[in-house]
């Protein structure tokens, strides 16, 4: 029973330590602002219009404020009031106190902005399958609950999307140039390759010039499709133009038909894990990619946005992203989409 005692007593003892400091705190918190606005004005009525409240509330605050403390914050100093020493060692602690609480709020208010946006971004079907992903992928990570509305057609439709309001980018091949409220930035470029059957008279071939393909059938995208226009600028560049077998929506469908032996088409390198050569040997299916021996044989991949004074929260970080961190973040898929280490 006695050691029972002794341990309450000591328990006791701890707690009458302890405590009063936590109770204090608690008793003091309200009372903040009005000490902080005091301190700056000294002026008890002018304090009172500040916060909007009777001058009274604020000399009760004061008062309760002292009595907490132990010691006065304010004296009468002719017909007005004066600091304490004690009210001026506390002052730069409340408004470190109210800062950290503000900065808080604003970072939570900030955060809560940003996972209510909406970010509209505009693609090109080939962006699909890993370059879009991976950017969504990064921005997702810090912000996970922000929203995304995606749209995919032609670059010609991207952009206007994109100019027009609907969406908020423009992920397209060629990138856009800028110019009257259009900005865009560069991300990274990509080979384009012949692609061929497998059992295409060229297609063991390392490198092939457009100029031999001048009587086979060709595969090509609608127009208005970044892809058909570079295919036509390179076939321009070998001295043809070439007769189109098939023209179809997207990438996907043209390597369908090359596959099966139906012509050639010009396309940047196939998705990751997909590699240069795909075979089906027992159907007869099956193309491989041949690098072009053209300087042109490329395409820019780049991001477009409008300029606007008002851009919300979730749109800025995401361009932010894209622009200081795309290429990094893209740049293990483009080594392996165009075979460099």
């Amino acid at each position: 029973m006695q050691n029972c005692m002794s341990l309450r007593a000591d328990n006791e003892l701890k707690g009458n330590f302890v405590e009063p400091d936590h109770h204090q705190l608690v008793q003091l918190l309200p009372l903040l602002p009005v000490l902080a606005e005091l301190g700056r004005t000294e002026h008890m009525t002018e304090t009172a219009e500040i916060l909007g409240v009777p001058q009274s509330t604020v000399s009760r605050a004061v008062a309760r404020a002292s009595a907490i403390v132990g010691m006065d914050l304010l004296v009468r100093d002719g017909r007005g009031i004066r600091l304490t020493s004690a009210a001026k060692a506390l002052l730069p602690y409340i408004d470190a106190a109210l800062e950290d609480f503000q900065a808080g709020l604003d970072r939570v208010r900030h955060e809560s902005d940003v996972v209510r946006g909406r970010i509209g971004v505009a693609f090109q079907h080939t962006f699909g399958e890993a370059t879009l992903p991976l950017l969504i992928s990064a921005f997702r990570g810090r912000h996970p609950h922000a929203a995304f509305e995606l749209w995919q057609g032609p670059r010609d439709d991207c952009l206007q999307h994109m100019a027009s309001g609907e969406m908020d980018f423009a992920l397209t091949a060629p990138i856009a140039p800028e110019g009257r409220g259009i900005r865009s930035h560069p991300l990274y470029r990509e080979p384009l390759r012949a692609v061929l059957h497998y059992r295409h008279p060229l297609a063991g071939r390392s490198s092939v010039h457009l100029s031999e393909l001048r009587h086979d059938p060709y595969v090509t995208l609608p127009e208005g499709v970044g892809l058909r226009a570079l295919g036509e600028a390179l076939l321009r560049e070998a001295g043809f133009r070439p007769r189109i077998a098939f023209e179809v929506q997207e990438s996907t469908s043209a390597r369908g038909l090359v596959s099966a032996g139906l012509g050639f088409s010009i396309l940047p390198p196939a998705g990751p894990g997909y590699g240069t050569g795909q075979f089906l040997p027992e159907t007869e299916l099956g193309l491989v990619e041949v690098p072009i021996e053209s300087d042109l044989a490329f395409r820019q991949i780049g991001i477009a946005w409008r300029a606007r004074n008002f851009e919300p929260d979730a749109v800025r970080l995401f361009r932010e992203l894209v622009v200081t961190e795309g290429g990094e973040l893209l740049a293990e898929l483009v080594r392996a989409r165009s075979g460099t280490p």
